[in-house]
């Protein structure tokens, strides 16, 4: 098949590897002018003739067009071989790219400007040179590529001897996001749009290219850090108006029926109705509500020009994902909202979900969450995401939106609806999501995220199998409403628990589990991706794990500043330790030989110490000061584990603002971001943690 660069495809335009053919310069030399010609087409008659008024009309007329149309041109006379086609015109001008052909959507930041010029600066030259480049000259700079097109996606088997001005050619100026490390991990490979059949993906960038993403997170103000900052008496820093819910005009509270009314099917009750379908239905999948769903979808959306739409397959294991985690939003974490927490005392303990809610009770809780639920995360938060080049998203969600069982005190089923429309704004945006069931009945490892936090009652403990059978109920129902056609593009990862502490369950147990999970998932129709966690054991641990089981990613959550050995590590051993460690390991669990096989990052950040507030849970220290006393050894750190030579180890620069960064700081920031990111995409990409916070600087992406 004619490749799209082959000479013979093209058309208006012969095949010219020597000039003009010989017999179209015999014909040209036996048409030339002669002086009798001449003298006969300047006789005073002719002049005559051609003076009249009404022979002098305008050059194109339909009396023109029509009396060329009909001349009976000579073969190699046909007006097209003198005259360039459109296309070809277009080929032979000299190359230049707009900007918006080279960037993306521009940030409205002073920062940015500066990085545009150092970034035009480098590409001036290559452009320069590229302009030089005659037509045909460029057609065989492409064909010097050699490039073989694989399942109408994937380009493959490339040339070797490529010029450097087809890497200049290639090179996009980017200055937001993810799209700002464009090929840099390792060598990547081509999405090609099966209509257009332009490559969209794979390119390699200059390292001048990747760390703009970095700078990104460290040069832009901090607009929102002051303005989030909330009094709390258990209210969220959301901020922001009252949604106006003027859909509720299109129906009648006549419409509920009277067994509906003041229940989550309710939606004159819903605080915000923005985007939801608020017709009454009692309709449910699996046992779950589609209440505040519309009835059609599109999945034509694509992320970026380095992805493929979302009614296209992306190819996992040779297109990285990056991606971002919305932590937070529908799992609370203090750290995250301190603002829920920061109002109590100590003596009143409330540290986690499970005794906020039960402090606040039923009907206050359900008012404080759902206006949390509706402002932390909105529809311009996903837009951003976009325009920063994500093109997955990971969404943490609590067993509560689905259930609750006899004692809990959290809001059951409120944030459903808010996951859903989450999902569609996702949609909107060609967003892929990995779904991650964060907390689960009795609390998989007894952190403040899982709701609750404290002993662990998940496989373990009294009802540790009673709660672990529950979880796989609420997976039957989760499953079976995911399995619907409207969700197959969409939502293209099944995460089963986030963070099970394997490191204090039995291995064997947490391993069975999982199978059942995935039997349980497979059999309700869902194909997606299944995602479990590492449970800390290491990757190393995982070779041979659930062998035979198709398509099932293992997820590993790396950071250094909760590891008492590694936390003190200096600036730059944490980047050597990305850099070699974390490759190492990456590589090794991939490879099916000696690890597991598919494997994410799916939480990293920039933090440098662990001295953010409620880090460590609420009312507690960090380990760089030697402030966090556990009451187990072999977590306990009493004593300053910062780096050597570091001086004081005192949390207050870490805290500062970040107007306050040094300069060799913001650089080593910069370095550390971008060695994890080359880290990660040696296996099949990253998800950094997290999108936005109220105050914690280093951990918030948006910010």
């Amino acid at each position: 098949m004619a490749g799209p660069h082959d000479r013979d495809s093209r058309p208006n335009r012969p095949h010219r590897a020597h000039g003009r053919p010989r017999t179209e310069h015999r014909e040209r030399r036996e048409n030339r002018d002669t002086p009798e010609k001449r003298a006969s087409r300047d006789s005073p008659e002719k002049r005559k003739s051609r003076d009249t008024p009404e022979k002098r009309t305008p050059r194109d007329t339909p009396e023109r067009r029509e009396k060329r149309s009909s001349h009976n041109w000579p073969e190699k006379e046909s007006p097209r071989h003198h005259q360039r086609s459109p296309e070809r015109r277009q080929r032979q001008r000299p190359i230049s790219y707009t900007s918006s052909e080279r960037s993306s959507d521009p940030l409205s930041f002073d920062s940015l400007a500066k990085l545009d010029a150092v970034n035009e600066k480098l590409s001036r030259q290559p452009q320069e040179k590229e302009r030089l480049l005659e037509p045909r000259e460029k057609d065989r700079s492409y064909v010097r590529q050699k490039e073989k097109v694989v399942t109408g996606r994937v380009i493959k088997d490339r040339g070797k001897h490529r010029r450097k001005s087809d890497y200049h050619r290639e090179k996009r100026r980017v200055v937001s996001g993810p799209l700002a490390e464009e090929g840099r991990a390792h060598k990547r490979e081509a999405y090609i749009d099966e209509e257009s059949g332009k490559k969209r993906f794979g390119r390699k960038c200059k390292i001048s290219a990747i760390v703009v993403i970095v700078l990104l997170i460290i040069l832009i103000p901090v607009g929102i850090y002051a303005s989030k900052k909330n009094g709390g008496g258990g209210e969220s820093s959301g901020g922001g108006a009252d949604p106006a819910n003027s859909n509720l005009k299109d129906v009648s509270e006549s419409d509920i029926p009277a067994a509906a009314k003041n229940t989550v099917l309710d939606p004159f009750t819903w605080y915000d109705t923005t985007d939801f379908n608020v017709t009454y239905t009692n309709v449910t999948v699996g046992g779950l509500s589609i209440m505040g769903l519309n009835s059609a979808w599109d999945d034509k959306a694509q992320a970026n020009s380095n992805v493929p739409a979302l009614n296209k397959k992306f190819a996992y294991g040779a297109m990285p994902m990056r991606g971002v985690n919305l932590g937070g939003w529908l799992s609370l974490e203090p750290f995250i909202t301190p603002s829920f927490f920061s109002s109590y005392k100590e003596s009143q303990g409330i540290i986690d979900e499970y005794t906020l809610t039960k402090e606040l009770g039923p009907q206050k809780a359900a008012k404080t969450l759902e206006k949390h639920y509706s402002q932390f995360i909105q529809e311009e938060d996903f837009k951003a995401m976009r325009d920063a080049g994500f093109d997955h998203v990971r969404i943490p969600y609590s067993y509560w939106a689905v259930t609750t069982y006899p004692g809990d005190p959290y809001v059951p089923k409120i944030s459903w609806r808010y996951l859903l429309r989450g999902i569609e704004y996702c949609r909107k945006y060609g967003l892929r999501v990995n779904l991650d069931l964060h907390a689960l009945p009795g609390s998989q490892n007894g952190w403040n995220h899982s709701g609750r936090q404290g002993a662990i009652g998940w496989l373990n403990g009294t009802d540790g199998d009673l709660n672990a059978q529950r979880s796989l109920d609420i997976h039957t129902q989760l499953s079976t409403f995911f399995a619907q056609p409207r969700y197959d593009n969409v939502i293209t990862i099944y995460g089963l628990a986030n963070e099970p502490k394997m490191i204090k369950l039995k291995t064997s147990d947490v391993v069975a589990w999982e199978a059942k999970a995935i039997d349980i998932v497979r059999k309700n129709g869902m194909q997606q991706y299944v995602a479990i966690g590492d449970g800390f054991l290491g990757l190393t641990k995982w070779n041979g794990q659930l062998s035979g089981v198709k398509d099932v990613i293992l997820d590993v959550h790396q950071y250094t500043i909760f590891n008492k050995n590694q936390i003190n590590f200096t600036h730059q051993k944490k980047i050597q330790y990305a850099c070699q460690g974390w490759t190492e390991q990456m590589k090794q669990s991939v490879d099916v030989s000696t690890g597991f096989g598919p494997t994410i990052c799916g939480e990293w950040s920039q933090a440098d110490t662990d001295c953010t507030l409620y880090l460590n849970n609420v009312h507690t220290g960090s380990r760089w000061e030697g402030t966090l006393p556990t009451g187990d050894p072999t977590t306990s750190v009493t004593e300053p584990d910062c780096p050597p030579n570091s001086g004081t180890c005192s949390c207050d620069k870490a805290n500062a603002d970040p107007s306050s960064y040094s300069d060799d700081y913001k650089q080593w920031l910069m370095m550390y971001a971008e060695a994890q990111m080359v880290s990660f995409e040696q296996g099949w990409g990253w998800f950094y943690w997290t999108w936005t916070a109220e105050s914690a600087t280093q951990w918030s992406w948006k910010v």
